[in-house]
């Protein structure tokens, strides 16, 4: 493909990450973080733009979509993971936030005091929203194409003068970290990238992008990587920019707007104190659309892979079915919704990082499937025990004994298990006779 087709896909790309977690995260992450914001901020970029970046080169490297690397574990594995992966990113959690990020900057701003306590107004917009959102992903091509094009430009933007404006003119100085970043800020917002759900969403979109570049006539493997790469970093550095600027603007804003309960809130004021009432008002517009885009991506991409695990019930049926729930789901809150997401994002988050990984090498073992399982055994027995904590649910004999796991505090306890893992099943593969990959 020529380089503008490329950079187009990756503004696509760009666009389909964009949405809820990827807006409102950064913000309260800089609030917290404080002047910890370069290392705290250096966490974050790891799970929010680099292993998403890796995921997307892991789905184009396997073959087109996630289906085709947890196989590789078991056939069983494989549908389950897959599910619980887009069951996640899509009507569980993803979905619904995208309804709810851009109520509470789009609309709860501008609405009363008496009016925004109200939970009618959330509701009433959760349902113009989707139905919107079925309008669309009934048929999302073209409004794909128009937002690589021309919104994702203009929301680029949008955040690019926000920026600027709170470095040249910052709303308030950069105060001393949250006493929770103090002690490891790094380790504490890499596990904070988790909220993005960009490693999970990669996962998904990978097939969705690659499906566009086969669009444009390439069919080599080669080159579907070579344009998967550059899609990826054209997204990569978008993302890095929001992430860093919007990371700043939290950081500078405890002063003046004080600790706020959510990034979106965060956002929300700091345009206004930065641009006045123009502020706010172009920033919900383009959150809207930028919202409404992830969530036509992922009700699409949800509903095209449930039809297919389950022919008897149409793309259709799903869309309809995947909105009207997200639609009750978005009615929790966004800070509550938060909150219901984080024990499974502990849970499959890890998964998904030892499974992409693994997916690089698997030649060097042949791509025996005990390597796999052995590496995802020892992942799962520390996130899932993390994610149930997470949740307020401590077994504390398990936890007595996982504590003395290197980087548990930090809730990276399952990396040394995945490793140890891993090796003990490439040393099987080694003294036992080789078995046809799956």
């Amino acid at each position: 493909m020529s380089l503008r087709k490329n950079f187009i896909i990756g503004l696509m790309l760009f666009a389909l990450f964009l949405g809820a977690g990827n807006i409102i995260f950064p913000p309260k992450l800089g609030q917290l973080a404080g002047s910890d914001l370069a290392i705290a901020m250096f966490g974050f970029l790891i799970t929010g733009v680099g292993l998403p970046l890796l995921a997307i080169l892991a789905i184009a490297h396997a073959g087109g979509n996630l289906r085709s690397i947890a196989d590789r574990v078991h056939p069983i594995f494989g549908v389950v993971f897959t599910m619980i992966v887009y069951l996640a990113i899509g009507p569980f959690f993803g979905i619904p936030r995208t309804a709810t990020v851009s109520y509470e900057i789009g609309v709860s701003p501008f609405l009363s005091n008496q009016l925004a306590d109200a939970h009618w107004p959330l509701f009433v917009f959760s349902i113009l929203f989707f139905a919107i959102t079925i309008g669309l992903a009934l048929n999302p091509a073209k409004l794909v194409d128009r937002i690589g094009k021309f919104l994702t430009p203009i929301l680029f933007l949008v955040i690019a003068l926000l920026a600027i404006k709170s470095f040249t003119n910052p709303i308030g100085t950069i105060g001393s970290p949250n006493e929770v970043f103090g002690a490891h800020p790094f380790f504490k917002s890499f596990v904070e990238g988790y909220l993005t759900m960009d490693v999970i969403a990669a996962l998904i979109f990978g097939s969705v992008i690659t499906a566009a570049i086969h669009g444009e006539g390439v069919t080599s493997s080669k080159g579907l990587m070579k344009s998967m790469i550059i899609a990826g970093i054209v997204a990569a550095v978008g993302l890095g920019f929001v992430y860093i600027s919007l990371g700043y603007i939290g950081a500078t804003s405890m002063e003046t707007i004080g600790i706020q309960e959510n990034g979106g809130v965060v956002l929300s004021l700091a345009s206004e104190l930065l641009y006045g009432s123009f502020g706010p008002m172009i920033l919900a517009i383009t959150i809207l659309f930028a919202c409404l885009t992830t969530s036509v991506g992922l009700v699409s991409a949800c509903a095209q892979f449930f039809s297919n695990i389950v022919p008897s019930m149409s793309y259709k049926t799903f869309v309809v079915i995947f909105a009207i729930f997200s639609a009750i789901v978005a009615n929790v809150g966004l800070t509550q919704l938060i909150s219901l997401s984080l024990p499974v994002l502990l849970m499959i988050y890890p998964l998904a990082i030892v499974l992409m990984l693994l997916s690089f090498i698997d030649n060097a073992f042949g791509r025996r499937p005990i390597v796999y399982v052995l590496a995802l055994t020892g992942t799962a027995l520390v996130s899932i025990f993390d994610g149930l904590a997470g949740g307020g649910i401590v077994i504390e004999p398990a936890i007595t004994i996982l504590k003395h796991l290197p980087l548990h505090e930090q809730q990276i306890g399952w990396l040394m298990p995945a490793i140890v893992g891993g090796i003990i099943g490439w040393i099987i593969t080694l003294v036992t006779p080789s078995r046809s990959a799956r």
